[in-house]
């Protein structure tokens, strides 16, 4: 399915094979797409994946698409946005089942990202659930396991630094590191460039039959949408370098410069995409700040 096509109804399970089923949640929005995709993995012992928003109608749709020999055994939380996380508290007090995450909002971030928000760079997008906390914190390679079913925990940070993808057989749920629908939001100090394409490499080492993401429709090719999410980075980063190559500029600058056609609203987001790409390319010292890193400072490509 196309995810121009995709626009199932909230709230209303959805078979995707045996054993697993989606809830979208009633969130849409520009960063959302239709909706959070919340995932029921299991026939007897019930893993929720990503469980989402606060919303008492999300949560009764969750609860009632049980049935009567099945229980909530698992609460997994990819990462802690405040489109994936929050209804987990909730949903645990409901069912007695633990909140498994990889940690908290801090969890996983960079040194230089978290040196960013050490000088008080404020965080951009779908805004952190800051008061979120597993019962349980998974490490990479984690092996979750419930009544027949198990999950691999890939440690993916990019997105969000305690962001996980969970592998079941040869199926991967991405949560927003992979999604069909969009390019995933990289966006400092949330979101780190540097572990972002780490994690693009990590995930197309293995073989994927299909990735179900936190967002839209499945994706069928995943191999092809992984090197679409490389190449689509890659080229910017290129273009990045081509314009510091003409003058040095600060983020502010170059979005404008290189996102010519872009409406004004949107500029400080393209800002920030420019701006992790920057603190990226100033990793690999191929871009150098006039001064300390940061998002006001100008760069200048190193010869």
């Amino acid at each position: 399915m196309a995810d121009d096509e995709f626009d199932p109804q909230p709230g209303l399970p959805v078979q995707l094979q045996p054993g697993l089923r989606r809830i979208l949640a009633p969130n849409p929005s520009p960063m959302t797409h239709r909706g959070t995709n919340t995932y029921l993995l299991g026939s007897r012992d019930v893993a929720v994946i990503d469980p989402g928003p606060l919303d008492d109608s999300h949560l009764r749709a969750i609860l009632d698409a049980l049935a009567p020999d099945q229980r909530i055994s698992h609460i997994i939380v990819t990462h802690s946005h405040l489109d994936h996380s929050p209804l987990a508290a909730p949903l645990a007090k409901r069912t007695g089942a633990p909140i498994l995450a990889f940690g908290g909002p801090e969890a996983g971030r960079s040194t230089v990202m978290a040196r960013l928000a050490a000088q008080g760079m404020a965080g951009g997008g779908e805004g952190i659930d800051a008061a979120f906390r597993p019962d349980i914190e998974l490490a990479d390679q984690d092996r979750i396991e419930g009544d027949g079913w198990a999950l691999e925990v890939i440690h993916t940070p990019g997105h969000l630094g305690n962001h996980i993808a969970l592998g079941w057989n040869d199926v991967c749920f991405t949560a927003d590191h992979v999604m069909g629908w969009a390019s995933s939001l990289v966006s400092p100090p949330d979101g780190d460039l540097t572990d972002f394409m780490a994690s693009c490499h990590k995930l197309r080492a293995r073989s994927w039959s299909v990735f179900h993401a936190g967002h839209g429709a499945p994706i069928t090719d995943p191999a092809c949408r992984l090197d679409w999410l490389i190449g689509h980075r890659q080229a910017r980063e290129a273009q990045i370098l081509d314009t510091l190559s003409q003058a040095p500029g600060t983020a502010r600058d170059l979005a404008r410069r290189i996102y010519s056609d872009t409406p004004s609203a949107l500029l400080p987001a393209a800002e920030r995409n420019v701006f992790a790409h920057l603190v990226d390319l100033t990793g690999k010292q191929r871009v150098t700040p006039n001064g300390a890193l940061g998002i006001q400072a100008e760069f200048t490509r190193v010869a």
